[in-house]
C-alpha cells in the first residue's frame, strides 16, 4: 500500500511516519510537508535511506504541486496531518491557516477524487483519513463532552479554518462517494512537539531561569493525549474506521493549566534538581488572557473505543515524565 502523509516532518506528522513504518512492514510512504517553523526533518533520520521512505517538500496550497505528486506518486490512501495549528498565531494572523486549512485540504481532496475516479486507476484503498481538533466543536463549562453529533462552534480563526476543511471532507464523501474519514482528537502531546506549546514552552522557559507564562488564572482545562496514542488511534482508523463516519480521539485525562504546569515544574525538580529560590513554581507568571479563550475541552471517546476497540494509555504521569526528559534533553544539547 502506498500512504500519502501530509505534515509529516512536523510534531504529529513525524511520530505517525516511524509508527507506521515501524508496524505496518507493507507500507510506502510519501511525506510531503513545507518544512514551515514547526517541521523538523531530522526526526526521521532513522528511516530517511529507507526504500520504503521518500520525501517531497512541497506546498499544498501550490495546486500544480499536489497535482504532480498525486499523479506521479499514485497513492492508495491520504493521512493528511498538514495545517496551521498555533491559536495565537491565527489571532495574529490568520490569512496562513485560510489558506493551508481550507484550500490546502481542497486541493488533497480534489486532486485525490480526479485519481482514484480514473477507470485506469489501478490501487488498493483509495482512503482520505482527515486528522481534525476537539476545538471545532468550541468550548465546554465544567460538565460534559463533546460527542462526534456535537454542532460545530469554533471560536478562534484556527479552530474555524479546521471546521471548514472538515466539512468540506464531509462533502466529498457525500457528494462524490469518496472513502474519507474524519478524527478529532484532544492536546498532544510526547515527543517532537514544536517548543512554542504548552508543555514545552514550560520546560524551555523553567531551564532558562525566565518567567513561565500561564493565561488567566491557568483555570482552563485541556484532555491530555499522548502522541503515541494518537499514532495508534489513526492507524486503527485508516484500516478499520467506516467511510463518511467520525472518530473523537481523546486521553481520559483532563488537567486545568495550572495544575499541568505545577506537575511539570514537580519533575523538573526532581530531575534536575530544585529551581530558583528552591522550586521552579516560583516562575510561574500569570499573563493576560488569550482573546476567545475556550474554557474546557473534553472528548467523549467512546465511539472509535466500543467500535474500533481502541485504548489510551493510563500513565499519565510516567509518559509526562518520559517528554519532561526528552525536551531537558534536546533544550540541553541545542
Amino acid at each position: 500500500m502506498k500512504i500519502i502523509v501530509t505534515g509529516g516532518a512536523g510534531f504529529i506528522g513525524s511520530n505517525l511516519i516511524l509508527y507506521l513504518y515501524e508496524n505496518y512492514p507493507e507500507v510506502e510512504i510519501l511525506n510531503i510537508d513545507k518544512l514551515t517553523y514547526a517541521s523538523d526533518p531530522s526526526y526521521l533520520k532513522p528511516i530517511k535511506d529507507s526504500k520504503r521512505y521518500h520525501f517531497k517538500r512541497l506546498d499544498i496550497v501550490d495546486r500544480r504541486a499536489v497535482q504532480d505528486i498525486i499523479q506521479n506518486f499514485r497513492p492508495d490512501g491520504i493521512i493528511h496531518l498538514a495545517a496551521e495549528s498555533h491559536v495565537d498565531n491565527s489571532i495574529k494572523g490568520p490569512e496562513p491557516f485560510i489558506h493551508s486549512n481550507v484550500v490546502g485540504t481542497f486541493n488533497l481532496l480534489d486532486e485525490c477524487r480526479l485519481l482514484w475516479q480514473d477507470k485506469n486507476f489501478v490501487g488498493v484503498a483509495q482512503r482520505f483519513l482527515h486528522i481534525s481538533t476537539d476545538e471545532v466543536y468550541g468550548t465546554l463549562g465544567e460538565t460534559g463532552y463533546f460527542s462526534e453529533t456535537t454542532p460545530y462552534a469554533p471560536n478562534s480563526p484556527y479552530s474555524a479554518s479546521k471546521a471548514g476543511s472538515d466539512f468540506l471532507v464531509r462533502s466529498y464523501h457525500h457528494t462524490f462517494g469518496m472513502n474519507t474519514v474524519i478524527t478529532n482528537c484532544s492536546n498532544n502531546y510526547g515527543p517532537h512537539q514544536h517548543e512554542e506549546k504548552l508543555i514545552p514552552t514550560v520546560i524551555r522557559k523553567a531551564l532558562a531561569g525566565e518567567p513561565i507564562p500561564v493565561y488567566g488564572k491557568g483555570e482552563n482545562v485541556r484532555d491530555w493525549l499522548f502522541v503515541e496514542d494518537h499514532c495508534r488511534a489513526l492507524a486503527t482508523v485508516f484500516y478499520e474506521g467506516s467511510a463518511g463516519e467520525q472518530y473523537n480521539i481523546g486521553g481520559d485525562n483532563e488537567w486545568k493549566n495550572i495544575e499541568l504546569v505545577n506537575l511539570i515544574c514537580e519533575i523538573l525538580n526532581e530531575e534536575k534538581g530544585e529551581g530558583p529560590d528552591g522550586d521552579y513554581k516560583n516562575l510561574i507568571s500569570f499573563v493576560t488572557d488569550r482573546p476567545g479563550h475556550d474554557f474546557r475541552y473534553a472528548v467523549d471517546a467512546s465511539k472509535i473505543k466500543n467500535e474500533l476497540n481502541w485504548q489510551p494509555t493510563k500513565n499519565f504521569e510516567e509518559k509526562l515524565r518520559e517528554t519532561v526528559l526528552w525536551f531537558v534533553n534536546k533544550f540541553e544539547n541545542k
